[in-house]
């Protein structure tokens, strides 16, 4: 912390990109990070004009107006079927916005609460995104200004590209798939060769998401919906019979695969199928092959889970050995997902023939709606269901475990009832395909966060060296480590309390409250449960307001994470609480932060997945380097300026002392009671300690 992103790669990245070519991408984890970037970026390119062209941010299409979506939500609002309201000001936002983000740019974050409630077909922020990959691309009307392909051409041309995780890693996953099959990358995010990925940290968890595999009743069902479009009476979409017919011509192959697809597709779960497979009365009544099966693994999960109390988090269990039915019924749904994925693969492969046989005659515009059509095609067909058939194939056959691979089943809950279920499949050791898809093909990559070392390890990059993957490269990674400039044994304090009982809310509550009070304001509140966040912030927000102090919680506020530390920042005196997210993806200078406050050690959950990577990296070891980084990385947040001013608070007074030591050099951990601390922080914070430390 302190040694700045623009000296540190930034303007090494811009030097190297335009005296070479092609673009550096760098890539962080969260959206608020990207922003962070982004505004770092302005001390490099000064001009807006130059720094529009030169520095890039791009987002999955999930993330920006599809205007498409727009003008039909504005055609169903006139004949009275939205709220032309919410409609007529996101108007006035997408003529005024610089890139059509609308989650963590411009857009405003107030502006969804003013939509009226509405059913979800009907007019609402999350329906004017394209969030099941419908784009028509070339064929659509708006595609010459279309924001996202703006963002995409642009991105072709910048010195840099300031991209996220999920998308580099998303994007490498599929084009190593079609690298295999001996054809060319995604056009979308060509020449990622050379990538800084900030947040080195989380790079693990980047890649274990970007490589993993879930068969759910949700994503079924969006399968269902990207083949066979909308089903239900009013709702707004288009299948894949209206995004590729005219593309198809007269090729009567092309048109019975299609034909093929869509009845195939009828399998898949349909309209109200979380009712039908975990109904309020314990009736199932399931349709089709998918959602019999997930009725199946919802009794397994019954019958085998231990985590009955674990509502907010799901039940999980082990997916195999799998009970009679729960095999007999994955035979059936593997059987049913070969349906789609064979007339899926020859509908591709049929435009693959229209790229080459006709490539002549092709127009640009042609040939990209028909490149955009194979990459959703390739996704879906090479990726996504040979990956659930293979999961269901070992469940029906009893295979041995894998070493590799953990697969497990989960119900997720809501109001506390099961909604869903889902099989998953995870890499133990996700650094392996990212070593595959990411770093071998590479011809540069830096890697770095203020706490990717653990110091309390003999070699302190031995971790940071694991959980990136460059203990698997062939050379030995190059390392350096930088001494922040920063004097924290002045300007900084941090404190375990003694005498509160984590698991009494209100005890945590009212310490809370008043260390926010001690404070006055600029607090921060870090928990590791969104239950007990949810619960604090019912017991607090009423004291804190009577005192002038504003609370701003995550998953409370109906504001994204970025939204509410941008309410944070501006608001001096004012409180927020959160949890991971929050964590780890904010920059709050100044006085804004400053008092930090930890509800409990950040241990990792321990379920199925953790304990095999537990096993497999070192046991009691692992637990403790998670948390310590995890510490670390909040600590962090405090100090961000030579002038700031913080002070850490663990109210988990069971937190062992080694978990402290990647605090930076200088802190020294006390442990004193709630008075004690109390007082500390007010005389620490006061004006009069501002002005004269001593």
């Amino acid at each position: 912390t302190g040694v700045g992103k623009t000296l540190g790669y930034l303007a090494p990245a811009s030097l190297w990109a335009e005296a070479n070519g092609p673009s550096v991408w760098i890539s962080t984890y969260t959206r608020a990070l990207q922003r962070q970037i982004e505004r770092e970026s302005q001390s490099i390119y000064p001009d807006p004009a130059v720094r529009a062209r030169k520095a890039v941010v791009r987002k999955g299409r999930e993330n920006y107006i599809c205007l498409l979506n727009f003008q039909e939500q504005i055609n169903g609002a006139q004949l009275g079927n939205g709220d032309l309201i919410g409609l007529a000001l996101a108007a006035r936002w997408a003529r005024a916005t610089r890139d059509g983000d609308m989650t963590g740019g411009d857009f405003p974050a107030w502006l969804p609460t003013l939509f009226s409630i509405a059913p979800v077909q009907q007019a609402s922020p999350a329906n004017l995104v394209d969030r099941r990959g419908e784009c028509v691309h070339a064929g659509c009307q708006h595609y010459r200004i279309c924001f996202i392909e703006k963002a995409v051409r642009a991105s072709k041309r910048a010195d840099i590209v300031i991209a996220n995780h999920a998308l580099v890693l998303t994007q490498a996953a599929f084009d190593g798939a079609r690298a295999a099959r001996g054809l060319k990358g995604d056009n979308e995010t060509t020449s990622v060769k050379r990538v800084v990925f900030d947040e080195g940290h989380h790079l693990f968890d980047a890649a274990d998401s970007a490589f993993s595999a879930a068969l759910s009743g949700a994503e079924a069902a969006e399968l269902r919906r990207w083949i066979r479009g909308p089903e239900g009476r009013g709702r707004r979409g288009r299948g894949l019979e209206a995004r590729l017919l005219d593309i198809l011509g007269d090729r009567e192959g092309a048109r019975q695969a299609l034909t093929a697809v869509l009845h195939a597709a009828t399998a898949l779960p349909g309209e109200g199928w979380s009712g039908r497979i975990a109904p309020p009365d314990g009736q199932a009544n399931p349709i089709g092959p998918i959602e019999t099966y997930l009725v199946a693994v919802i009794e397994q999960l019954r019958a085998r889970s231990s985590d009955r109390g674990g509502f907010e988090q799901g039940l999980q269990c082990a997916a195999r050995p799998a009970v009679d039915l729960v095999r007999e019924r994955a035979g059936e749904a593997a059987k049913a997902l070969a349906g789609i994925e064979a007339p899926l693969l020859a509908l591709a492969r049929q435009l693959e023939d229209v790229l080459d046989e006709d490539a002549e005659h092709l127009g640009a515009s042609e040939r990209a709606r028909i490149e955009g059509a194979l990459r959703g095609l390739d996704r879906r067909a090479r990726m996504t269901l040979p990956a659930w058939r293979s999961i269901l194939k070992a469940i029906d056959e009893d295979a041995e475990d894998d070493p590799d691979f953990v697969d497990w089943f989960e119900a997720t809950f809501l109001y506390g009832r099961v909604v869903d279920a889902a099989c998953r499949r995870h890499w133990v050791d996700p650094t392996e395909p990212l070593r595959a898809a990411v770093l071998s093909p590479a011809h540069g990559v830096l890697v770095t966060s203020a706490t990717l070392t653990d110091p309390a390890l003999d070699d302190p990059f031995a971790l940071a060296e694991m959980r990136t993957g460059a203990a698997r490269l062939p050379q030995t990674p190059k390392v350096l480590r930088l001494v922040s400039p920063f004097d924290y044994a002045r300007n900084a304090r941090a404190f375990v309390v003694t005498d509160v009982n984590k698991e009494d809310a209100r005890q945590v509550s009212a310490a809370m409250r008043e260390l926010f009070l001690a404070a006055g304001g600029g607090g921060l509140g870090l928990f590791t449960a969104i239950r007990r966040l949810k619960a604090v912030h019912e017991k607090i927000a009423a004291p804190l307001a009577d005192q002038g102090l504003a609370l701003y919680a995550q998953h409370v506020d109906p504001l994204e994470a970025g939204a509410l530390v941008d309410i944070f920042r501006a608001e001096e005196d004012a409180c927020l609480l959160g949890t991971d997210a929050i964590r780890d993806g904010i920059d709050v200078p100044g006085r804004s932060l400053r008092l930090l406050v930890f509800d409990r050690v950040p241990w990792p959950r321990p379920d199925i997945l953790h304990k095999a990577r537990r096993a497999r990296f070192g046991g009691k070891g692992y637990d403790d380097s998670t948390a310590r980084a995890r510490i670390s990385q909040a600590f962090g947040r405090l100090i961000r300026r030579a002038d700031d001013r913080g002070v850490f608070v663990m109210l988990d007074a069971a937190a062992p002392t080694r978990l402290f030591s990647g605090l930076p050099e200088g802190i020294t951990v006390e442990r004193l009671s709630l008075v004690e601390v109390i007082e500390a922080t007010a005389a620490f914070l006061s004006e009069k300690s501002a002005k004269d430390p001593n």
